[in-house]
């Protein structure tokens, strides 16, 4: 339901100006922790386009978004046998493993030539870098910090379940704000100039993530609700614009009521059917294609990498083989000179 001649068939040296846009209506399942300095980040911002007052927002940062989504797609081509499950041996200086599978290894050595490297970039010091292809920024929360977040107080009990042994009491206890269940995040991911299958690898990777923030062994889970794809010439408004326009429609409807979540179907339909003229009024980009509703509903249904795992296996590895052709083309061939 795509249109095809929309994506790139190798991914170019230079931007050519084909954008894809992922729009998501991020939800909290639990309690989730999105902080810096130990402090959940949060922004004073106009709480929408009409309605005038000043709010403080909860806010997730960029990379909290899309470093879950990119670890749980390296997980995917390790899973696949694209890249070694080996780390990096700083003394071997190895770029491959026993078995001929490149070691990519996080923020320690990239391999330069798997779906990961080329579409989300990476940076080596002076062996090279790539410039990311996957746009993202910071979103922000639709209700309010103060009705959104909730403190908490945390201890670490010892073994037999009480706070003290042998007649000291441990001074583990800590007190730390959450972010609360249900809470809305609208935010927009942009890609630039990726062949269909690249994309589609980006695209999945967001449906399968679950966890964001930290402590995500123990919390953090989120819902990503596909509200639309949009493809156009250029990038489309900002994820606080997209907040505020929804913040406005939802104030309207009166379906913001003070300390109670946002029902998330509502918030799913109200963005769904603000979005066209969002994006005529606060974008520049010509809009060639905008898939929502029952449409996308439909395009989902019939992915095959959601069906099943050999529908999975091919989109790997059709993404690694145009990631693989670029690396061949442009950065391989830039190390050499």
């Amino acid at each position: 339901m795509l249109n095809p001649k929309h994506f790139p068939t190798a991914v170019p040296p230079r931007p050519m100006g084909n954008y894809a846009h992922i729009i998501l209506l991020r939800e909290t399942d639990s309690y989730a922790l999105f902080q810096t300095d130990g402090e959940l980040n949060t922004a004073r911002v106009r709480a929408g386009l009409t309605e005038k007052e000043l709010m403080t927002r909860l806010t997730i940062f960029k990379r909290k978004q899309t470093t879950p989504e990119r670890l749980v797609g390296r997980e995917l081509l390790r899973r696949h046998e694209i890249i070694s499950g080996e780390a990096y041996d700083e003394k071997a200086k190895a770029p491959v493993d026993k078995a001929g599978h490149p070691i990519c290894d996080y923020n320690v050595r990239f391999c330069m030539q798997c779906p990961d490297c080329i579409t989300y970039g990476f940076a080596i010091g002076d062996s090279g870098a790539e410039k990311a292809k996957v746009f993202s920024d910071t979103a922000y929360s639709v209700t309010a910090y103060d009705t959104s977040h909730e403190s908490f107080t945390l201890n670490a009990p010892y073994e037999s379940g009480s706070m003290s042994r042998e007649g000291i009491v441990t001074s583990r206890i800590n007190e730390q704000d959450h972010v609360r269940p249900q809470t809305l995040f609208p935010a927009i991911i942009t890609t630039r100039d990726l062949t269909s299958a690249l994309f589609f690898y980006v695209l999945n990777n967001v449906l399968r993530t679950r966890r964001y923030g930290a402590q995500t062994t123990r919390t953090g889970t989120m819902t990503n609700h596909l509200v639309a794809i949009v493809l156009a010439d250029g990038e489309v408004c900002s994820n606080l614009r997209l907040t505020q326009a929804l913040f406005d429609t939802l104030k309207q409807q009166d379906a913001i009521a003070p300390a109670q979540p946002i029902d998330p179907q509502t918030a799913l339909s109200a963005l769904s059917e603000l979005l066209p003229t969002l994006l005529e009024t606060q974008g520049g980009a010509q809009i060639s294609q905008l898939l929502r509703g029952p449409e996308l509903a439909g395009f989902l249904a019939d992915l095959p990498m959601r069906k099943s795992e050999a529908g999975m296996h091919a989109l790997i590895t059709a993404a690694t083989r145009d990631s693989n052709a670029y690396h061949q083309a442009y950065v391989q061939k830039k190390g050499k000179k």
